[in-house]
């Protein structure tokens, strides 16, 4: 039971890793705060915890450190306490395994009273006369409801696996890459596997199928959408682009801009770690000394169709550069293609005070919050199209953090950086229209 009466600073709907960073952050500060999550713990993609798989920013983009460099809910502090900081230290490698980082933010959330796991929201209400949000949650294990009052709402339910309308629907072995491990010795056993999609996990996928394609016995494939399997660009004055400044800049562009922009930078942050395109190629050199490699990697390619006939799928391919259709068969289906924000249906009830733009998604300002500049409903990874690259960003979840608590509080809690980089996203402040150099 709840006590309805009991008003909250904070529900946290959703606890992936930025409203955990949000948890962490908020904890020493005396706000009442709450995070619901229908699963029964923490987990990190365990579809995709593959042996010996890092994640792709520093350890500095844990849970608080960009905020609070002494928080005790560090990865720092995480290693200290379990033993392994001086082994990651001679390890001389910034980036965590996945398995690590899983299991930092396990621990994280063990040492947290204001989670409740088990708990389905089913519907945010507002309460115009109290000027407050009701939460309205279902037990998973009784059905039983409960219902939490709070200030403010911050929306962290994270991103959803993403199916080409081609690929939807189909029967057969299709798995996407949510739910790749529990699904692997299955795809294994199949006469033939085909990898579809660009990223990160189409390249780790195709890269852990590729191990056992000698004793499984299986032909696979990859097939790409990109003109190349190109690498996720890693240099300092690009990462720079994680900053605010760029989201500052990002967030002011016109939306047919920034829906442009967004295609163009994909490989920014969902582009193949260099090491891993290098680890990819040595693996198929080493694997042909001793004859052809039942593979084909397949680039510019799109899915335009796939039918399965109880046996094997086929194929509808279109080749971009030739303006060429053609057909290819496999047994089973592997689908990287990605995530998407969604607005949960649980935000219909206040729907028409949140911010909504052309294309029917939550139009998230500055501050990121979506009720009309009011500041008290925020959102979490929920506005890569607002602003940008940054939003599933690691790196950056512990400044939204701090200036979400910012707006909660009315006081700067933890120091917020406005300017880090040396470039200029958009005109300088120095620069001199054409009106002004006739003058």
């Amino acid at each position: 039971m709840t006590d309805a009466t009991r008003i909250h600073d904070i529900v946290g709907i959703g606890i992936g890793p930025f409203n955990l960073g949000l948890a962490c952050l908020a904890e020493p500060l005396g706000l009442d705060t709450v995070f619901l999550d229908r699963a029964d713990d923490f987990r990190w993609h365990h579809g995709m915890m593959l042996d010996g798989a890092t994640i792709q920013v520093p350890f500095l983009a844990d849970l608080v450190t960009m905020a609070d460099p002494t928080s005790p809910y560090s990865f720092l502090s995480w290693l200290k306490q379990t033993g392994r900081l001086y082994p990651f230290y001679i390890r001389e490698n910034v980036y965590p395994l996945r398995a690590e980082y899983d299991a930092y933010c396990r621990w994280a959330s063990e040492q947290l009273a204001s989670l409740r796991w088990g708990r389905e929201v089913v519907s945010v209400e507002r309460d115009e006369a109290a000027d407050l949000y009701v939460v309205r949650a279902l037990r998973t294990d009784s059905g039983a409801e409960e219902v939490y009052r709070a200030r403010h709402v911050v929306l962290g339910v994270g991103t959803q696996p993403v199916v080409p309308e081609p690929l939807r629907g189909l029967a057969g072995p299709v798995v996407h890459s949510a739910d790749y491990l529990p699904h692997r010795e299955r795809l294994q056993a199949a006469a033939s596997v085909t990898v579809v999609g660009s990223g990160q996990s189409a390249a780790e996928i195709y890269r852990d199928l590729l191990d056992g394609i000698r004793e499984g016995g299986y032909r696979l494939d990859w097939i790409t959408r990109s003109p190349r399997f190109f690498p996720m660009e890693y240099t300092k004055l690009t990462l720079e682009m994680t900053s605010p400044e760029y989201t500052d800049h990002f967030h002011a562009l016109p939306i047919a801009l920034r829906q442009h922009l967004g295609r163009e930078q994909r490989g920014l942050y969902k582009g193949i770690s260099g090491d891993l395109v290098d680890d990819i190629y040595d693996t198929l050199y080493r694997l042909s000394a001793s004859g052809p490699v039942p593979t084909t990697l397949l680039t510019d390619t799109a899915v335009e169709d796939a039918s399965w006939d109880g046996e094997r799928f086929r194929l509808r391919l279109h080749h971009a550069q030739l303006d060429q259709t053609y057909e290819r068969e496999t047994h089973a289906l592997v689908l990287a293609t990605g995530y998407a924000a969604q607005t949960p249906a649980f935000l219909d009830p206040i729907a028409a005070e949140l911010d909504v733009d052309l294309l029917g998604r939550l139009d998230v300002a500055r501050d990121y919050s979506v009720d009309g500049g009011r500041g008290r409903v925020f959102v979490q990874n929920g506005e890569e199209h607002t602003h940008g690259l940054t939003a599933p960003d690691l790196g950056f979840g512990a400044w939204r953090n701090s200036s979400i608590l910012a707006a909660v509080t009315g006081r700067e809690v933890y120091p917020i950086e406005r300017r880090i980089a040396f470039q200029e996203f958009g005109l300088p402040q120095d620069a001199l229209l054409p009106a002004e150099v006739g003058a």
